[in-house]
C-alpha cells in the first residue's frame, strides 16, 4: 500500500511573521536579511517577489529592483516561537512528522487518512486552524513520496493545497522548467541545459535512456533522480529523537550558501539555541560538533568536532568553536543547505571535579550548594575534616 506523505510549508515565513507584529507592513515589498554590499535576502514578501526579488539575492541587487523595499534583520528567537506553534498544530493531526527546516515539515498521514472521507476538507481544516491560531498561511502538497509532496507544495502559493498522483507526473511535472526540479541546484541546472535538458520531461526521457552525458553530469545522484521522477523515491520520514547524551540544533538554509558571511546568521542561531537549552538543562559539554549538509546528489551530511579542556554552555564559546570548524573545513569549499551544532560529553558542573583559577573559583563558590553543605558538615564535626578536591591539591603544592 502506498503511503500518504504531506509536505507542509509556511508561506514567506519570516516576512509573514514580521507582518503579524506590524500590520503596517502588510502588502508592502519587504525583505528579511542583511543590509550593505554583503547583505543577502533570506526571504521576502510576495509583493517584493513581484519586482523579481528572491531568496539568496544580494540585498543591493534587490534595492535596484525596488528602491523602496523595506529591509528588516531576522529575529530568530521570535521565528522559533512561531515555528514551534506550527509544528505543535501539525502534530495534532499526525504524530509522524519530519522537521525539514524552521518553516516546513513532512508528515505521514497514511493511518490517519483511513478514517477520513474528505481529504481535501481535512487538509483545509489544518490550514485554517494554523491561520486562525497563529496568523500564518501554509501550502500543502500531498503525494506518495517526499519528493513529489515537496514538488506539489511549491505549485500553489500562498495557502495552496495540491494532490499529486504518480499517474499525473507526465502531465503536470514534465512541462516544468528544469530549474523547478527540487534537488537540482543553481549550479547543476545550467549544466543540464548545456546537454539539451530544458524541462523535467527532457530529464525524464534521458533518465529512461540512461544517457551517458546526463549520467556523467549527475554522477551517483543520477539514480536518485531517476527514482524520484518515476514516483519511486523515499516515503520514509526521519523521526528525530533527542539524544540524551547531547544537545543539538540545526536549521535548513533558505538557499544554498557557500561563504561564512552567508552562513553566519544561521550558525549564530543554532549555537544560541544549543547554549540556551544546555543552560536550561543545567549541563555543560566538552565537545562541540558542527554538521553541514551539502547540495550534491543525495545531500550528504558532513561532521567535524572539537574537544574542549573545560565544559561549557556559553554561547560565545560554542559559536566560536563552530565558526572555527566551518572556516577550516567548509568555507568556500562547498555549497551547503543545512547547518547544525551540537554539544556532547555532557555533565552536571556541580557534580564534576572543579579545577579553576582563583577568580573562577570564587565565582563558582557563590552559587554552589555543595560547598555550603561541606561547611555545614564540618561545623557539626567541629573539625574541618571534609575538603574539596581542589583545596587538597593546593595544600600539597603549598598554596
Amino acid at each position: 500500500m502506498s503511503r500518504i506523505i504531506a509536505h507542509i510549508d509556511l508561506n514567506a515565513f519570516f516576512a509573514s511573521a514580521e507582518v503579524l507584529r506590524d500590520q503596517t507592513l502588510k502588502g508592502k515589498p519587504l525583505i528579511i536579511g542583511g543590509k550593505g554590499r554583503a547583505g543577502i535576502v533570506s526571504t521576502c514578501s510576495y509583493k517584493a517577489r513581484e519586482y523579481g526579488i528572491h531568496s539568496g539575492m544580494p540585498t543591493f541587487q534587490a534595492l535596484r529592483l525596488c528602491p523602496n523595499v523595506i529591509i528588516l534583520p531576522p529575529d530568530f528567537p521570535y521565528y522559533s516561537k512561531l515555528s514551534k506553534a506550527f509544528f505543535d498544530i501539525v502534530r495534532r493531526y499526525t504524530p509522524l512528522i519530519e522537521v525539514a527546516s524552521i518553516d516546513e515539515c513532512y508528515a505521514d498521514f497514511t493511518e490517519v487518512m483511513k478514517g477520513v472521507k474528505d481529504p481535501v476538507s481535512y487538509f483545509q481544516s489544518m490550514q485554517n486552524t494554523l491561520l486562525r491560531e497563529t496568523g500564518l498561511t501554509a501550502s500543502i502538497g500531498v503525494a506518495v513520496t517526499k519528493w513529489l509532496a515537496k514538488m506539489a507544495s511549491d505549485m500553489k502559493k500562498p495557502m495552496g493545497l495540491t494532490f499529486l498522483a504518480v499517474r499525473d507526473i507526465p502531465k503536470i511535472l514534465y512541462p516544468m522548467p528544469i530549474e523547478s526540479f527540487w534537488g537540482i541546484g543553481k549550479k547543476t541546472a545550467p549544466k543540464l541545459r548545456e546537454i539539451g535538458i530544458g524541462t523535467i520531461g527532457d530529464l525524464a526521457r534521458l533518465c529512461k535512456e540512461e544517457d551517458p552525458a546526463l549520467m556523467a553530469t549527475l554522477g551517483k545522484f543520477f539514480y536518485t533522480v531517476k527514482d524520484w521522477i518515476r514516483g519511486k523515491g523515499s516515503d520514509e520520514l526521519t523521526l528525530v529523537r533527542e539524544d540524551p547524551k547531547s544537545i543539538g540544533a540545526s536549521t535548513t538554509l533558505p538557499y544554498d550558501m557557500n561563504g561564512y558571511g552567508e552562513v553566519r546568521p544561521s550558525l549564530e542561531e543554532v549555537a544560541k539555541e544549543v547554549s540556551d537549552r544546555a543552560k536550561k538543562a543545567k549541563m555543560v559539554g566538552h565537545t562541540v560538533t558542527l554538521t553541514v549538509k551539502d547540495t550534491v546528489g543525495s545531500f550528504h551530511l558532513h561532521t567535524r568536532a572539537k574537544s574542549l579542556d573545560k565544559g561549557t554552555n556559553d554561547f560565545n564559546e560554542i559559536y566560536e568553536c563552530a565558526k572555527e570548524l566551518y572556516l577550516k573545513e567548509f568555507d568556500g569549499k562547498m555549497e551547503i543547505r543545512l547547518v547544525g551544532v551540537s554539544l556532547s560529553k555532557l555533565e552536571d558542573p556541580k557534580k564534576a571535579t572543579v579545577q579553576m583559577t582563583l577568580w573562577d573559583y570564587e565565582e563558582y563558590e557563590k552559587s554552589d550548594a555543595t560547598i555550603l553543605l561541606i561547611e555545614k558538615l564540618n561545623r557539626k564535626l567541629d573539625k574541618p575534616l571534609l575538603k574539596r578536591a581542589s583545596e587538597a591539591e593546593n595544600r600539597k603544592k603549598g598554596k
